[in-house]
């Protein structure tokens, strides 16, 4: 099974590369863009039948590994 982890810095957390990608995009004229932020994914191939464990699995991968839960949040996708 396919599994798409999503991982982005919460809200108030400064991103220093999202800044320094929104600030080239005004250099190259791209005014329009008003913030950026950036962020991560990983694909997994898990072996499990069943979403709803295959979702766990990836949620303590995530709690324990993945992600840095004390300024990331994530999204967990079956595909």
């Amino acid at each position: 099974m396919k599994v798409i982890v999503n991982i982005q810095l919460k809200e108030g957390v400064l991103d220093p590369q999202g800044k320094a990608v929104h600030h080239a995009l005004k250099a190259l004229s791209f005014a329009e863009v008003g913030d950026v932020r950036i962020g991560k994914q990983i694909i997994l191939h898990v072996n499990e039948t069943d979403e709803a464990k295959a979702k766990e699995k990836v949620a303590q991968m995530c709690e324990e590994l993945l992600a840095n839960t004390v300024i990331e949040n994530y999204t967990i996708e079956i595909a």
